[in-house]
């Protein structure tokens, strides 16, 4: 077609309309009079305004509905003889001498309908005649058209099982040769048009071609309709005909468009036994043609026709399904050696897809078809494409949504494979889904050799890649290390000599991520190897064996040692807390030595890397709470841990702080419900370094302030006085208790209401106590408020 204006479209499209209006109206008045010769007459000049070429195919459509409405009636007025007085024999010759060849045609094909009705002659005869006379147009939009309106008039005239027209056994191919024939030759005028015009006006004729598809494409949905087409019928005729069409016409646009409409309008059982032939034809069609798209059809089709009843499952073995689609798949991607990574990669996702609906329980296939991608994507020097990679997430993705577990997808050997190639930030992704799926189904990893894989497929989360260059956001590195301390929690076995392969495994690769991910990482690790050493607790020593088992002793080697990697970052005070929790699982155990070691790293941590005053204060409180609750020490060791803490608490650079933690050490020697460890004496004598320290503060306060400080830490101190009065220490006496109330009275002049209120809850208090009666009551009597 002539590269034309829509301007001058518009007014051609206009001309022909107003001809064929012009035509019709007259063609009404013969049709009302019964005048035959002039109905014919007008109708050919109507019909005449079919006949350009200067019309697009969607104004030619617009001028060829008038036309066909006009036809309508006028097929009406040829089936009443009465009104014309000719036999529709007659008439089939009398309109042959139409002028030109195209009204001819249409005349031929409106009389043909009403000769096929009367059966006054055989309809094959008939629907032949009229598929071998529209040769007679070889223009690509006006045979298309003329073709179109034969299909038309003679769909409800097929020779199929219970039509009017049934005759003997072999009516049926006789009505599919005739489609056959029709299609073929509409698919040739459809090809031509990519031949018509100029070079460059190509890609406004593509979409032309694009909106004629479904005209050619109605032919296979009128074959797929007729009820004599069984089986057989389609395997040995129709599938090979089409098919042949397809792959010779050569044209991208047909082939896609023909391979698709194969594949939605026939059923999917006459698929699934023709399955060979079909695959056969894709590694024929254009290098340009998108058969991953035609061929991910197919496979959806199927698996949903699996799906539909338990049934059909045996006939996808008996066919070998999966391993046509698989053979298919490669010889395409072998063929277009021009495909994008993106279209093979995409044939894969489809293909996995299709066996995890229709084969779930054969891992080996999922492992095929994983290593064909591996095969794909190692001959691709780097994976680039965004698109392609997306399809590998999806790709690996796919087993983990279908299986609901990890566990299945680790055994998947190739699997692994696929995620080396993707690149650092995807790989990160999915590691990310991986652990997700994990947490989500809560999936527990129980053995060394799948924690291994697991750990090799999550490697982009617990240590650099090699050439990882890509700026990570912190607050994206801390999501990461924080599922991964939340996976190691789903690591576990009951058989302590494997949960002690997995802890060491982990560790190996925890170490081989840096020091920046061991704050995140160890604490969950570490706490997984006491939980260990909970359940091993009372075993001593080393048994003799072949492998040398998990005891507590080797654990806490162990820890000693992870905990000593996370104190080197530096992170101290996440290392103390640590050694802390170590010292009282080896508490747990009766191992005193152990315990010993783990106390001795905490001073030194805090010694010499714990500077800040506040890390400091917390610190030494941990470390009163863990020392107050150790009951394997021996006599000199606890005292020599005793005396490093209460030191350390008289050091400290504030003294309230000082303060507190002074009276907090008076719990180191009187612990409750443990025998020999009741020593009054010296828990008055923190209590009155307490009083003293807190008395310096008092003066520091009103030397800064021109006035007397807060009497809190008094207040407190008073507390801690009374604890010990009600626990039966006898060196704690209601005389001191009294002398404390009147310091405090005295200090009181100018505090604050928040000493005020504390105070005079601990009075209620004392009042309460008083007013018990009982021993409690007597020992608090002499105490004056």
């Amino acid at each position: 077609m002539l590269l034309i204006g829509a301007e001058d479209e518009e007014k051609w499209l206009a001309e022909g309309i107003a001809g064929v209006q012009h035509n019709a109206f007259y063609l009404h008045r013969a049709l009302d009079s019964n005048n035959l010769r002039d109905a014919l007459k007008y109708s050919a000049q109507m019909l005449s305004e079919l006949r350009t070429s200067k019309l697009s195919p969607q104004k030619y459509y617009e001028l060829y509905m008038r036309a066909f409405d006009e036809l309508r009636i006028l097929e009406m007025f040829f089936k009443d003889e009465s009104k014309h007085g000719v036999s529709v024999v007659d008439l089939y010759e009398l309109v042959q001498h139409a002028g030109n060849i195209l009204p001819r045609l249409y005349l031929l094909c409106t009389v043909g309908s009403v000769y096929i009705k009367s059966k006054e002659a055989p309809a094959k005869e008939l629907l032949q005649d009229l598929v071998e006379m529209c040769h007679g147009v070889q223009h690509p939009i006006r045979g298309l058209f003329l073709r179109s309106y034969l299909a038309q008039i003679s769909r409800d005239k097929l020779l199929d099982i219970g039509s009017d027209y049934e005759g003997d056994a072999d009516t049926v191919m006789d009505a599919v040769e005739f489609i056959l024939e029709n299609f073929t030759e509409m698919n040739k005028l459809w090809v031509r048009m990519q031949l018509e015009g100029p070079g460059r006006v190509r890609e406004k004729r593509e979409k032309e071609r694009s909106a004629l598809q479904e005209l050619v494409g109605k032919n296979l949905h009128v074959l797929s309709q007729i009820e004599g087409v069984d089986l057989e019928i389609y395997k040995e005729t129709v599938l090979p005909r089409v098919l042949e069409q397809v792959v010779n016409c050569k044209d991208d646009l047909s082939q896609y468009y023909l391979m698709d409409c194969i594949i939605q309008v026939f059923p999917d059982e006459y698929h699934l036994q023709t399955l060979e032939m079909l695959l056969a034809a894709c590694p024929q069609v254009q290098p340009t043609v998108d058969i991953k798209t035609v061929l991910s059809r197919l496979m959806d089709r199927l698996s949903k026709y699996a799906a539909s009843s338990a049934d059909v499952l045996t006939e996808f073995l008996q066919v070998e399904a999966f391993t046509k689609l698989s053979n298919a798949i490669e010889k395409v991607i072998e063929v277009q050696v021009d495909m994008p990574a993106v279209g093979a990669i995409t044939l894969y996702v489809s293909l996995l897809t299709f066996t995890l609906r229709v084969h779930p329980d054969r891992l080996d296939y999922v492992d095929q078809v994983l290593g064909a991608c591996v095969k794909k994507l190692s001959s691709i020097p780097k994976l680039e494409d965004s698109r392609a990679t997306k399809q590998v997430v999806a790709l690996l993705s796919a087993p983990l949504e279908k299986y609901n577990d990890t566990v299945t997808a680790l055994k998947i050997s190739n699997y692994p494979r696929v995620m080396d190639h993707l690149d650092n930030g995807t790989n990160k992704v999915m590691a990310m889904v991986i652990i997700e799926s994990i947490m989500k189904n809560n999936t527990c990893i129980s053995t060394a050799d799948k924690v291994e894989v697991l750990f090799e497929l999550i490697k982009g989360l617990i240590k650099d890649l090699d050439s990882a260059t890509d700026e990570l956001d912190e607050e994206d590195f801390k999501d990461e290390q924080n599922s991964v301390a939340k996976l190691i929690h789903m690591l576990y076995n009951n058989e302590p000599e494997e949960m002690l392969k997995i802890i060491c495994i982990v560790w190996k690769h925890t170490m081989a991520g840096g020091p920046k991910r061991l704050p995140f990482t160890v604490p969950s690790l570490v706490f997984s190897a006491l939980r260990l050493v909970r359940q091993l607790q009372g075993q001593e020593g080393d048994i003799v064996g072949e492998e040398v088992p998990a005891t507590p002793k080797k654990i806490f080697q162990l820890l000693s040692q992870m905990i000593e990697a996370l104190s080197a970052v530096p992170s101290p005070e996440l290392a103390l807390r640590l050694y802390l929790q170590c010292a009282e699982a080896a508490n747990g155990c009766d191992l005193e030595y152990v315990a010993y070691e783990f106390f001795t790293q905490v001073f030194v941590l805090y010694e010499e890397e714990i500077a800040n005053s506040k890390a400091q204060v917390t610190a030494i409180h941990l470390i009163i709470g863990a020392l107050q609750r150790m009951n394997v020490f021996s006599v000199e060791n606890r005292d020599t841990l005793t005396h490093k803490t209460t030191g350390y608490s008289a050091r400290l650079l504030k003294k309230p702080d000082q303060c507190r933690a002074v009276y907090a050490c008076s719990h180191l020697f009187w612990v409750d419900g443990q025998d020999g460890i009741r020593d009054g004496e010296r828990v008055l004598l923190c209590l009155k370094r307490a009083l003293r320290i807190a008395n310096a503060a008092q003066q520091m306060a009103s030397i800064a302030r021109d006035s007397s400080g807060p009497v809190t830490l008094f207040v407190e101190i008073l507390n801690k006085y009374l604890y010990y009065f009600e626990k039966g220490n006898k060196q704690i006496t209601a005389a001191a208790i009294q002398h404390l109330i009147e310091l405090i009275n005295t200090e009181m002049q100018g505090d604050s209401a928040t000493s005020d209120a504390f105070l005079a809850s601990t009075l209620r208090y004392i009042q309460f106590q008083k007013q018990r009666g009982g021993v409690m009551g007597a020992k608090f009597e002499s105490i004056k408020l």
